[in-house]
């Protein structure tokens, strides 16, 4: 995919800049909300549903039980582990199909260009980047074509595969503590910057030497500049065109 310059947008060359003086060997991105607008995961959820991938018993349980986590009767870790073990007993890669697709067809034109052109140009300038998300590991996968992170440095809720198929065992959900838990396990050491967007993704910015808040949700942006983190709204979202578009942290960069 061509990646688009966003050096004419001030306030991005700016952010872009800052990071990329850090000189950063290993950074760590959340995805939903942060390298893209919306919530792929619970997009593809409501589509699956709707377009019969999963079984008719699996749909009458899965929509009342997500009601019930948006009305907080659900943690968030039960409602993303279960968004990917109900899948048992289908082909993985027919969910994988179904996740390329989906992603192609309706977040493609969501991905933020200033966030996907700055993964390219650090993964250029030699640093690993990984991305650690709660949503299912096919759509992850599939998003990250985009960004050429390859499979191994995908963090996601994932569910085990035996014999081609999906089972109900889960692997991991990497959600809140969840997030730092599974950087240490699976990279080994913490990360010299994270990008996140939710209160869900705090634990991991708290453990970053430099710490963004991008597109932040009310809560994460309150405890962004409580800790006097970098906030950055990208183009497009509500804080773009405002004067906190762009703030540094109280050191300078994050």
């Amino acid at each position: 995919m061509n990646l688009m310059p966003v050096t004419a947008n001030s306030k991005a060359a700016a952010f872009l800049d800052s990071v990329l003086r850090l000189q950063l060997k290993f950074a760590v991105f959340d995805c939903d909300g942060t390298l893209w607008s919306g919530d792929a995961g619970e997009g593809f959820f409501a589509w699956e549903l709707d377009h019969g991938l999963v079984p008719e018993d699996v749909v009458r349980w899965a929509r009342p039980r997500y009601a019930d986590y948006r009305a907080g009767k659900v943690s968030e870790d039960d409602m993303c582990g279960e968004m990917v073990t109900m899948h048992r007993g289908l082909l993985a890669t027919e969910v994988q199909r179904a996740a390329l697709e989906y992603f192609d067809l309706n977040m493609l034109d969501r991905i933020f260009p200033e966030m996907r052109e700055l993964v390219l140009r650090l993964q250029a300038s030699g640093c690993e980047v990984w991305v650690a998300s709660s949503t299912n590991h096919w759509l992850i996968r599939a998003a990250m074509r985009h960004f050429n992170i390859p499979e191994s440095r995908i963090i996601a809720a994932h569910a085990a595969v035996e014999k081609g198929r999906v089972i109900d065992r889960l692997l991991r959900v990497p959600s809140g503590d969840g997030k730092p838990k599974w950087i240490r396990a699976l990279a080994g050491r913490d990360p010299d910057a994270a990008f996140g967007n939710s209160r869900w993704d705090a634990e991991m910015l708290e453990i970053a030497r430099h710490a963004f808040a991008i597109n932040p949700n009310p809560d994460l942006e309150q405890v962004a500049r409580e800790h006097g983190w970098t906030i950055y709204f990208p183009e497009g979202t509500r804080g773009a065109s405002s004067l906190h578009g762009f703030v540094k942290s109280k050191s300078g960069y994050g």
